[in-house]
Formats: structure tokens, sequence, C-alpha cells
């Protein structure tokens, strides 16, 4: 019977492909170029092509042969004896239950459903992922009420993580797919269920705690399903808290903070129970592609997708997606310590050290939020001229940025340095947005922000001459200093800085291209990095001695006043923060240094094999690696430069070349070891110079001198910084 009423179907949709085929060709008089075309092509040799100018490598590539098994992704569903089962369908064949599930049933289904949101933030659609859920499609009609408000509260979690996004606007097409495929919390939303008017925010949380105690209730009076009912509550715990602080962490208030870290922790004590009841729940079967035995439908949204080629979606482990959830809540947690950070140059260090630590699309998303706020949002609302002005302050004080200062009270002095400022918000901006994306996107980015940087050094060189000669006619000069272009200037060194070292992160370099990347480092860009810093403490010294002489005079004039006894003991000076950055670039600045000379050994030794020389030409490799580089200031050395600055090492003994190495590493060994409290960083780095010294110091004693094996660059330790092994 139901092989008939198939046939029939079948039949009624070839008729109707054939009408409109029909109409087709009536609207549009297609014309059937067939044997034209094959006797055209007669005319072509073997291996012959034609090319068309509108038709290039792009559009072949892109192009998608319809209905084929290889080419088209909707296809998939004609694969295989049986069809994949709607909602309806499923429901109606009994293979669907809406009641009576047990806890098992409800964990796996729950399980699977998390591994699937794991599996949609890695980068994968909603239709392949997620909404493989079948008990999604219309979660109204399910009458299991812990399930039913389960579903409900996935469907609003995933509104807001889609939210989270495309407002930071951070992520690229491999990190997310924000395509809702039909499946949203409208009216015209593909399920049927106008979810967002019929279940408010306090309803699905109340919903969800109206479950947590019922289960809670059961655990304790029934002990023969204890485990099982304890593992379920955790995971509706877990799902309202989730939710809860989504809702709550962009309202950026001190009391919605504190909510969020109270629910995260709860978050994270519940991911403790879930992870140990995770075997309560049913398990998959060994050769099937389902997430989950029940409820699920791998190829239900097949005919949803565009026509592309074919892609696999291999949905998360739980184990896994447990883990990752877990990962995301410290992430969480320590993205919302942004908001009591005040300094400008502090919140770009965190984002800074925040993208070191390889966080996911959601948390990325949510730091650029708790700080730029919303896609079109900036730094602190609009307040980000304000923000770099004070930044600039604290960091070199411009006599242009103090108030007691006349050169403030010039109203010409004023705009120009207000114009500025207003000037530096979008690059500035734009660097912490980049520091959002992921590692490999960052990369290209920089080489693009450098351009607007050093346009950005030009106007802030125009302003130091222009306030120079505004201070020579003040009644009380003070001594003209490059206060601005300092600070810019600062800023590009380090995001020159950050492109060359992304470059080891991300395994671009070849081994035999190190020397140049670490000499770079070591010669010029640490060494102008530190230079700016000196610069800095120097201007801040000429100032305050400045200061000190005015006040001297003011307090020692007429009127009998009597000068001001000085202190007896004198007051210690605080610490600036670029002291500290300057210890941190002279220990970087020496560990490259002996990465330089080591690796200039072990080519002198023939240890590190150069690429055939018909094959390449180490002049354009490297114009290629520093061409973003080539701004006005700092400028970049040029590869004859390199050639003549290096040429004696080329043929210094590698024996001293390793003893050079060696005392490079022991001073930044030395260096780190008098940083008093060092955090994880100094830890690696630490462990790193320690082992490194203690391998060019075999290697100077003539340890495996004769060998001809390539040394091993280990970066497990530290993602910039390798362990040198000899294999």
């Amino acid at each position: 019977m139901s092989g008939a009423a198939n046939m029939e179907q079948s039949d009624d949709s070839d008729t109707k492909r054939a009408e409109h085929l029909e109409n087709s060709k009536k609207i549009y008089n297609w014309v059937d170029i067939t044997d034209d075309f094959m006797e055209l092509i007669k005319e072509l040799e073997l291996g012959e092509l034609m090319h068309e100018e509108f038709f290039g490598l792009f559009e072949a590539m892109s192009a998608i042969e319809m209905m084929d098994p290889k080419m088209d992704a909707g296809m998939h569903c004609n694969r295989g004896t049986t069809k994949p089962l709607t909602f309806q369908q499923a429901v109606e064949s009994k293979k669907l239950k809406l009641e009576d599930l047990t806890s098992s049933e409800l964990i796996g289904i729950v399980d699977a459903t998390l591994s699937c949101i794991v599996s949609w933030l890695e980068g994968h659609s909603l239709a392949q992922t997620v909404f493989t859920n079948l008990y999604l499609h219309q979660p109204l009609a399910i009458k299991d009420k812990t399930l039913k408000a389960f579903c409900i509260a996935i469907y609003k979690i995933l509104d807001l993580i889609r939210n989270y996004i495309n407002s930071a606007q951070v992520y690229e097409e491999e990190d997310f797919q924000p395509m809702g495929y039909g499946y949203c919390l409208g009216s015209n939303s593909q399920n049927g269920d106008d979810l967002s008017s019929e279940i408010t925010e306090q309803k699905c949380i109340s919903a969800l705690r109206e479950q947590e105690d019922d289960l809670h209730r059961k655990s304790r009076s029934n002990a023969q399903e204890g485990d099982g009912l304890i593992g379920l509550y955790s995971r509706i715990k877990f799902t309202r808290m989730f939710y809860q602080t989504l809702t709550l962490l962009l309202k950026k208030d001190q009391g919605s903070i504190n909510d969020c870290t109270r629910l995260l922790a709860g978050c994270s004590e519940m991911l403790i129970i879930m992870s140990k009841t995770m075997e309560k729940g049913t398990q998959l079967d060994e050769n099937s592609d389902m997430p989950n035995p029940i409820g699920f439908e791998p190829l239900v949204n097949q005919r949803l997708l565009p026509p592309t080629f074919p892609r696999y979606t291999r949905i998360k482990p739980r184990a896994e997606a447990l883990q990752y959830f877990n990962d995301l809540i410290s992430k969480l947690k320590e993205a919302m310590k942004v908001t009591s950070i005040s300094s400008f140059h502090s919140v770009l260090d965190f984002f800074i050290k925040f993208s070191r630590s390889q966080p996911c699309i959601l948390s990325r998303s949510a730091l650029q939020l708790l700080y730029l706020g919303g896609r079109n949002g900036s730094p602190l609302g609009a307040n980000v001229p304000e923000a770099l002005r004070e930044a600039a302050r604290t960091f070199i004080c411009p006599p242009a940025l103090v108030p007691r200062y006349q050169l403030l009270n010039n109203p010409q002095a004023r705009e120009y340095v207000e114009i500025f400022l207003n000037r530096c918000a979008r690059p500035f901006t734009i660097l912490l947005q980049v520091c959002g994306h992921n590692r490999a996107r960052q990369r290209d980015k920089l080489a693009h922000l450098l351009s607007e940087f050093a346009t950005l050094k030009e106007e802030a060189e125009n302003i130091d001459i222009f306030l120079r000669a505004l201070t020579r006619n003040l009644d009380t000069p003070r001594p003209s200093l490059p206060c601005f272009g300092t600070w810019i200037l600062y800023h590009i060194i380090r995001i020159m800085i950050m492109y060359l070292l992304s470059g080891l992160e991300l395994e671009l370099y070849s081994v035999h291209e190190y020397h140049y990347i670490f000499w770079y480092l070591y010669e010029f860009l640490y060494g102008w990095l530190n230079s700016a810093l000196n610069n800095v403490e120097s201007i801040l010294a000429e100032q305050e001695a400045a200061n000190a002489s005015n006040s001297a005079n003011s307090g020692g004039g007429g009127g009998g006043r009597r000068a001001p006894r000085p202190p007896r003991h004198k007051k210690r000076p605080t610490p600036r923060p670029s002291q500290h950055e300057a210890l941190m670039c002279q220990i970087m600045q020496n560990l490259c240094g002996g990465y330089y000379k080591a690796l200039v050994a072990f080519q002198n030794q023939g240890k590190i094999p150069n690429p055939i020389s018909h094959f390449d030409n180490e002049a354009v490799r490297y114009k290629h690696r520093f061409a973003p580089l080539s701004v006005m200031t700092p400028p970049l050395v040029q590869y004859t430069e390199f050639k003549r600055i290096t040429l004696r090492l080329r043929y210094e003994n590698p024996i001293i070349l390793y003893l050079g190495g060696c005392k490079h590493f022991q001073l930044a060994r030395t260096l780190m070891e008098s940083i008093p409290n060092p955090d994880q960083e100094i830890t690696d780095l630490l462990k790193v110079a320690k082992t490194n010294f203690v391998v060019l110091k075999l290697l100077a004693g003539g340890h495996k001198s004769d060998s001809m094996t390539p040394p091993d660059f280990d970066f497990s330790v530290h993602r910039h910084f390798p362990i040198i092994k000899l294999v």
C-alpha cells in the first residue's frame, strides 16, 4: 500500500516537473545546443581547452553538477533504502516518543544535543548539527515536561549565541555558520511555533526550575534510579544557569556581573556531575552516524542545504563536548575581568593575552561585546578618544594633555590634539577587534593594520612639530618632546612583533628561514621597542625635572615666605608599568639572540639543509616574509643590508656562536629569575631558556659534532620560542 502511494507520489512529481520545464521553455525560449556543442568540440585538439572570458578557474571550481551525488549535497537523501523521517512521520510511525521517556533516554538526548551545539560552534551548519534533533522541530508538541522545557531553552540559547557572534563580528566562514535554515524564534519559523511570543525568558527559566525541583525530589525518593535522576537534574540545571548567564552577561552592571560569576561557578559544578553520569544515558551505536539512538535524523535537513559539495559533519564526542563547555565557562569567567580594567593599555594587553589562550568563537565574541559593545559599538560607549587620551597621559604624559600646563589652554593646540585623538579611535578599535579573530586571520589583519598606524605616525609627528612651535611662545617654555610620535611608534613596533611571532605559532616558516626571523626580532624590533621604552622614561624624567625646577622657582620667591623644608626620608619612586615591559623586552631580545646565533652555527656546520638553489631564492623569501613591515617608520631593513650585517657570522667558528647563544639564554634566564611572582608565561620561557642553554653548552663542547642530523625545534612548551632538541 505504501509502495503504491510512493509510486503515485513519484508520478505526480514527474508530471509537475515536466509541466514546469514546458512552462520555462515558453518563458525563457530555451534552445538545445547539445548537438552544436558536440560538433564544435571536434575542432579542439587532444588536451586543448576553450576559455571563456567570463568563466574562469574560480567559476569552474565553484560550479556544481546538479543531482550528482559526488557534487550535490542534497542528493545524499536518495542514497540507501531508508528515507529520513520528518518529525510528523517519526511520531506517526511511533519511532519518536513524545512522553514516558526514561531518565536514561533523556540524558542521551540532552548529551547528544549539547554535542551538536559544540559541533555548530566549531563551524558546522545548524541544519547538520543541532537541528538533526527532531524534538527541536516542534518543541511545543512534546508532552514530556522535562524534554519540552529543555528544547525550548535550547532554542533560546541558540538565538542568544547567534546574536552574540553576529554582533561581535569577529568570525570568519571557517569559524561559524550563522544561517538558521528557517529554524528561528519568530512566527515565520519552519517549525511553525512562535516561541518568542508564547514562551518569554521568565517562563522558560520558571519551567526549567520546576523540572529541577521535580527531579531533585524524585531522586531522593527513588534510590534505585537516583544516579540517573541526579544526572538529568544536573543537565537541566546547567541548561538553566547557562541560559541565564547569556541573558545577563551583556548588561555590564556590577550586579549582573556578580550574578554571572555565581551562575558560571554553578555551571562548573554541574559539569562535574554531568561527566560522572555520562554513562547513564543511551549510548551511540558503533556503526551509526546518529548522535543518539532516539530522536535524531542526520539527513532530515539535507534538502535545505545549498547545492554545494557534500561535507561530512562529525558530531563531537560527548566527553569532548563536555570538556568544551568546561573550557567555555572558564573563558567566560576570564573575559568578565575586562569590566574591572580602566586603563586602555591594560585592556589591550588583556585582549592579546586572552587571544593567545585559543578561546572559542563564543568567548571571543563575549569579550568583544563586554568592552567594545556591539556591531557598531566602541570602547566605553562613545568615549574612545577619552580612553586614548588617558592612555597617552598615563604612558608618556604629553604636556598638551596635562591640565596644569599652559599648552592645554591654547585653543588651537587643544583643537589639533582633539582631532588627532579622534583620528586614533578607529585604528585602535580595529586593533582590539583583530584580537578577537582566530589566530590565522589575525596575522592577515595585522598586516593591513600596519598601514593605518603608519599614516597615524605621520600625523603624530606633525602634531609634535606643531606643539613644539607653540611651546616656544609660552611664558614658561617647556621641553618640546616627541610624545605623540613615540606613543604611536611604540604600538607600531608591537604590531610588527606580533606579526612575525604569529608566523612561528602558525608554523608558516621553514627551519631554514628561522635565522633571519629571529635576527630581525633580535637586532631591530626588540631593540627598537627597548629604545622606545627608554625614550618614554627619558621624557617622563625630563618632565619631572622641569616640574621640580618650576616648583622651586615659584616657592623661593619674594614676600618673606620661607621655602618648604625638604623631607628627611626620600620617597621611593613607584615603578612604572613600562619598566616591567622593558624588562620583558630585554628577555625576549636575548632569547631571539640565542636562537639566531645557534641557527647560524647549525647552518655553518651544514646541520640545517638549505633548499635546492635552482628552485629557491632567499632574497625573494626575505622580501615576502617582511613585506608588511615596509612602512615608513621604522623603516624595513632590506635584504642587502641583512647580508652585509650577517656576513661576518657566516664564517664564524660554530663553537664561538654556540657560546654566544649560551650567553644570551643565560642572561634571559637571569632576568626572568629576578621577577617576583612569575606567571605561567615566564615559567614556560624559563624552562625554554634553561634547556636551550644546556643544549648549546653541550654543542660548544663538541657533542655530536660529527652528526649531520638536523636539530628538532619543539614548540610544545611555548608557542613562539622552541626547545632545541638534538636527534
